[in-house]
């Protein structure tokens, strides 16, 4: 049987500590803030080296969850969950199916999806226990291309601002993290006609990355001090600490990644040496886009270049904020947060 635990954690609504000794699932979800709506955040396996760094990163995930829908206009709340544990080892259907008891017991608090390490053909497994799944195969399914597609937009608008640029055309971008986001997103800056620098773990991800869009390839642990204008972090938060802006010799960061900054000092770091930041849960939003119109529509067909037209708003969103921040003096990323927060003091606001 399931064990199931609700600490009391300041700031969050609920968070659920779930333990399933049969199947083998240990997992944490967290519910930040349903003013809004219901929590909506997809579901993250990885292998964390223990429980106390997996709490971590589901609480400042689905912190940036209740920010992301908030600034992005949708009556969505903010929630996450991880599960613990090697997905290309751990995984089992067993395992999947007692996550979706668990997302149950929420009674729609909170409702799932693909993310690092899980998948829509996951996802359909998780399904046969709860009805709070979005992101299936059949409605808006895998969200990796269209979160590309919004990202290409906040690139297109970060080289505009910072660097006068009317196209990508010959702008450098140094993509680091070649999954399912970031492939995707080399795809539509080779169609700009970017030029590319890429890293990634998976050496393989990077010679595909090489032979399709003649992209440069770099170690993981140089693509910081590439020769770049833009740099696009795709892979897991924490990219930018305090150290790397002095490394970074690129004039803008904007990328898919959650949780860029690993902390303040990051963020104030970037903006004394002129780079622009391009705020995560802005940019990053087009895959929540698709996937609410699943949980904001029910029974309405799922229209996939409805969904790309709202993604678009993602680069005159991201233009406001940075005229705004250089008219007030500010980093982009405290405009941001003043969207967020005045969105969530006026829930019915549009």
């Amino acid at each position: 049987m399931a064990v199931y635990r609700n600490p009391n954690i300041p700031g969050y609504e609920r968070v659920l500590r779930c333990a399933d000794p049969e199947s083998g699932l240990r997992a944490i979800v967290a519910v930040h803030d349903t003013t809004l709506g219901p929590a909506l955040g997809g579901c993250r396996m990885w292998r964390y080296d223990n429980e106390d760094a997996a709490l971590a990163d589901a609480l400042r995930l689905a912190r940036g969850m209740t920010r992301k829908a908030a600034v992005a206009g949708l009556a969505l709340g903010g929630g996450k969950a991880v599960i613990l544990g090697d997905p290309r080892r751990d995984k089992t259907p067993a395992l999947l199916r007692a996550f979706g008891r668990a997302v149950e017991r929420l009674d729609g608090a909170y409702v799932t999806g693909e993310d690092v390490g899980t998948s829509v053909e996951d996802m359909a497994v998780v399904c046969r226990e709860t009805r709070h799944v979005v992101g299936l195969a059949g409605a808006s399914g895998d969200p990796s291309p269209v979160t590309a597609a919004g990202v290409r937009h906040g690139i297109r608008a970060a080289a505009e601002r910072r660097f006068g640029a009317a196209t990508l055309a010959g702008v450098t971008v140094a993509v680091q993290g070649l999954g399912h986001v970031g492939y995707n997103l080399c795809r539509l800056l080779h169609e700009d006609g970017a030029r590319l620098v890429v890293a990634d773990p998976v050496a393989r991800r990077a010679t595909r990355a090489a032979d399709e869009f003649g992209a440069a390839v770099v170690a993981p642990d140089a693509i910081l001090d590439s020769e770049a204008d833009v740099f696009a972090p795709c892979a897991l938060g924490g990219a930018i600490d305090a150290g790397a802006p002095a490394r970074l010799k690129a004039g803008a960061v904007a990328g898919a990644a959650n949780n860029q900054l690993a902390d303040a000092a990051a963020g104030k770091a970037l903006r004394r040496r002129g780079i622009l930041y391009a705020p995560d849960y802005v940019i990053n939003a087009g895959g929540l886009i698709n996937v609410s119109w699943e949980a904001l529509r029910p029974g309405e067909a799922y229209d996939r270049a409805s969904a790309l037209a709202e993604v678009a708003a993602i680069g005159p969103r991201l233009a406001a904020i940075f005229e705004r921040a250089a008219r007030l003096g500010v980093a982009p990323e405290r405009i941001a947060d003043e969207m967020a927060r005045e969105r969530l003091a006026r829930p019915t606001a549009a």
